[in-house]
C-alpha cells in the first residue's frame, strides 16, 4: 500500500459568498486571527506527512503561491530593524514541496481536481478544502492517515449534518460501523431532505486512490452541470475499500460569513495572549 505524500488543494473558486472582501482577494488568503487559511490547510498536510502540496488556482490567486515564497525586502527590512524572523517560518517551503497548475473553466470541484492528474500520477492522494477549517489535535487529516494505514483504499471526512441542511452536502449511504468509521455503500451529491439516504455529510477532507482520475476525465456531469467530484467517488464504490470517518476536530465552514467570524472567535480564545480581551468585550456585550 503505497504511502500518502500528495495533496491537492482546490484553491480557484471565486468565493462569491464572501463578497466584496473577496473582489480582488482569494479566500483561501483571508485571516483567521493572524493567519490565513491557506496556512492553516498546508499546516495540517505537513503534520499528516504530505510531501508535495497542488495548488490548483485560477486567474487572480497568485497571491496564494507568492504567501510561501521568499520576501526578500520583508526580510532585509525586519532583520535592519531587529525584528525576529520567527512569524515568517510557517511560510518558508522546501524546494518542490509547492506546485501549482491551473483550472482555466469553472467546471466544478471534480474537475479541479482532475486537473492535477499529471503530478499525482499513479499514487494515492489527499485532497483538502481549505475554506473548511478543522481544528484539532491531531490535525484531521493525521487521523485520516492513520486510519488509511490501517483500512487502505478511499476515506473520506464526515460528520452528522441537520437535517435541512443536507441539500448542502454530498450525502452517504451507510454501511457498517466501526468506532469512528463507517463503510460506504454510496454517495448523493446535495440531495433534497427527504431524498437523503441519512445525515452523515461529506466534508472538507478526503483520501482517495488515482483510478478517481480516469473517472473524472471522462468529464460527466452532475448537480448544477459541474464535474462533481461526489459522482466521481461514487463510481469506486463496490471496486475498492470505501469508508468514513468521524474525526476528532472542530469543522469551521469559513466559506460563510458567518462561519468565518466564529472561526476567528474560537481560534482567539483558544490563544492566551489574545482570550482575556476577546472575554472582556464578551462580557461588556452582556
Amino acid at each position: 500500500m503505497k504511502p500518502i505524500r500528495k495533496a491537492v488543494f482546490p484553491v480557484a473558486g471565486l468565493g462569491t459568498r464572501l463578497l466584496p472582501a473577496t473582489k480582488t482577494m482569494p479566500k483561501e488568503m483571508l485571516t483567521i486571527v493572524d493567519r490565513p487559511l491557506i496556512q492553516y490547510a498546508v499546516d495540517e498536510a505537513r503534520e499528516a506527512g504530505i510531501e508535495q502540496m497542488i495548488f490548483v488556482t485560477g486567474r487572480g490567486k497568485s497571491t496564494l503561491v507568492d504567501y510561501f515564497d521568499v520576501s526578500f525586502e520583508l526580510e532585509a527590512t525586519m532583520e535592519k530593524a531587529g525584528k525576529s524572523l520567527e512569524p515568517l517560518a510557517p511560510t518558508k517551503v522546501r524546494n518542490g514541496e509547492i506546485v501549482s497548475v491551473r483550472q482555466q473553466q469553472p467546471l466544478g470541484l471534480g474537475h479541479a481536481v482532475w486537473c492535477a492528474r499529471d503530478i499525482v500520477g499513479d499514487e494515492p492522494f489527499a485532497v483538502l478544502l481549505p475554506d473548511d477549517l478543522m481544528v484539532g489535535q491531531p490535525g484531521a487529516l493525521k487521523q485520516m492517515v492513520d486510519a488509511y494505514a490501517e483500512m487502505g483504499g478511499n476515506i473520506i471526512c464526515a460528520q452528522e449534518v441537520a437535517a435541512d441542511k443536507t441539500s448542502s452536502y454530498g450525502i452517504i449511504t451507510p454501511g457498517e460501523t466501526r468506532g469512528t468509521a463507517t463503510e460506504v455503500f454510496g454517495l448523493v451529491e446535495k440531495p433534497k431532505p427527504e431524498d437523503a439516504p441519512s445525515r452523515l455529510g461529506v466534508v472538507g477532507r478526503y483520501i482517495l486512490q488515482p483510478e478517481l482520475m480516469d473517472i473524472l476525465g471522462k468529464g460527466e456531469r452532475g448537480a448544477g452541470g459541474e464535474i462533481q467530484l461526489t459522482d466521481g467517488m461514487a463510481q469506486l464504490i463496490g471496486k475498492q475499500p470505501f469508508h468514513a470517518l468521524k474525526v476528532d476536530a472542530v469543522r469551521h465552514d469559513c466559506g460563510d460569513k458567518a462561519g468565518f467570524v466564529l472561526a476567528n472567535l474560537a481560534l482567539a480564545l483558544d490563544r492566551a495572549d489574545l482570550r482575556p480581551r476577546i472575554e472582556e468585550f464578551l462580557a461588556s456585550r452582556g
